[in-house]
């Protein structure tokens, strides 16, 4: 079910956990435009913890976007196996390398529009880069995280990502978009767990519609 004023819920969960999240952000590591899009290709269906072990060989390994570009796809595949769903990542990446080169003189291009032209980039994917990377906000990143969240804390009762956010883009102030998404993904992490949430202690549960549904009674 959705609350009664969803605007007036998403401001007051963006006060609440701007207070226990203050310095929410991605955990994938990165130090170009670049390596934050192969990164952020790479954390789908896995952990950014994951990726975090992968990267720095990686990088090393492929020092700039023309590198990713020349790779050999079987040999890329086996660098990135461990992440899961690697042919498709590889493919992904390589494409998306010679995309930047070819038609963005080897610069990561900073909207919208022009990042969802690149091979493996959706919504989510463009709007981690364009926020991380570079500051920019065009929307909000929907994950599986704020997937969840968005739907307990009943700011959508949509399931697919782009209706998700939405309707979140109509609820948050755009100055929050960029940072929203990490505030529910680092609560989902920590208290608001897919199978288990610790309803208990979340500084959510007075104004949470799904507050203690989630546990059993003994």
């Amino acid at each position: 079910m959705l609350v009664e004023n969803p605007q007036k819920q998403a401001l007051e969960i963006i006060k609440r956990l701007s207070v226990i999240y203050p310095e929410a952000k991605t955990a994938l590591n990165f130090t170009t435009p670049f390596e934050m899009l192969v990164a952020t290709i790479l954390s789908a269906q896995s952990t950014d913890k994951m990726i975090n072990k992968i990267t720095p060989a990686l990088f090393k390994k492929y020092p700039g976007v023309q590198a990713f570009a020349d790779a050999s796809l079987a040999e890329l595949e086996q660098d990135i196996k461990s992440s899961g769903f690697f042919h498709n990542k590889a493919l992904n990446i390589i494409g998306a390398a010679r995309a930047v080169v070819s038609r963005f003189g080897g610069d990561v291009p900073r909207n919208m529009a022009d990042m969802l032209t690149l091979p493996g980039v959706g919504r989510k994917t463009a709007n981690v880069v364009l926020h991380n990377a570079f500051g920019l906000v065009e929307g909000i990143a929907v994950d599986t995280h704020v997937k969840r969240l968005a739907g307990r804390l009943g700011l959508s009762t949509n399931t697919d990502p782009v209706k998700i956010e939405q309707d979140l883009m109509a609820l948050i102030p755009r100055s929050e978009w960029g940072n929203f998404s990490y505030y529910l993904i680092d609560h989902g992490r920590a208290v608001c767990d897919a199978r288990k949430p610790r309803c208990p202690e979340c500084v959510l549960n007075d104004i949470c519609p799904s507050a203690f549904l989630f546990i059993k009674v003994k």
